[in-house]
């Protein structure tokens, strides 16, 4: 019998799913370019770049084109673009730390937990069935409520970052004072607090599991 055929370096570049990560790099590269040029150009590009995300994890699973480079493009892609937009916003408003501490623990919850995954065998970093967290599992199992949690955080970054008119806005009077714009804004922020809230719990959770995982690894090994 014929030895299966295994696809070649070039062929997994060019996954579609693959491809489409590629797209969403250059699109969030023109956005933020144009951030400050064209506030409402670079939050629909952002906010379509984001729902490439999902569009390439269901072309990945159709098309039987799951990779582990594709996961990572895709995670890569995802942190540096929530990134981006967090320095943004870190500019926009006062006090300006409180971005910055939301992209350290975003980045620092997803990079643990990508390391811990790697360290424990496991094939994917949403693989938390081990974990001793309800609402941690909850959130890996249930793509409604994942979905739910990360819209909600982008849309919160978006809201504010058009909701800015100046460079120095602070952050507290332009949450006190939403209420003086549109429907809009009134009905999505809210909506997106609560998921907003959610996600960054699930942040410190699931850095604090991770840690604990790499700790575990070390004691392993010196028995």
């Amino acid at each position: 019998m014929a030895e299966k055929s295994r696809p070649s370096t070039l062929s997994v570049y060019l996954y579609v799913p693959n491809i489409i990560g590629y797209v969403r790099i250059l699109m969030n590269c023109y956005a933020f370019a144009i951030c400050f040029k064209d506030k409402y150009l670079f939050s629909l590009l952002y906010f379509v770049s984001f729902v490439c995300d999902a569009l390439d994890g269901w072309f990945a699973r159709k098309l039987n084109q799951v990779s582990t480079f594709g996961a990572v493009l895709d995670m890569v892609t995802d942190r540096i673009s929530t990134a981006c937009l967090l320095v943004v916003l870190s500019q926009v408003y006062r006090p300006g730390l409180t971005f910055l501490s939301l992209l350290a623990l975003d980045i620092a919850s997803h990079w643990l937990q990508m390391y811990s995954t790697f360290l424990e065998g496991k094939s994917s970093h949403k693989d938390v069935k081990d974990s001793s967290s309800w609402l941690f599992k909850l959130y890996y199992r249930n793509r409604k409520f994942m979905g739910y949690c990360c819209v909600s955080c982008e849309v919160l970054y978006i809201i504010l970052f058009l909701l800015a008119n100046n460079q120095t806005e602070n952050l507290i009077e332009v949450l006190l004072n939403v209420s003086t714009r549109n429907w809009l804004y009134n009905t999505l922020l809210p909506l997106s607090l609560g998921g907003w809230a959610i996600k960054q719990l699930i942040n410190i959770i699931q850095m604090k599991t991770a840690a604990d995982a790499c700790i575990l690894y070390d004691i392993a090994k010196k028995q």
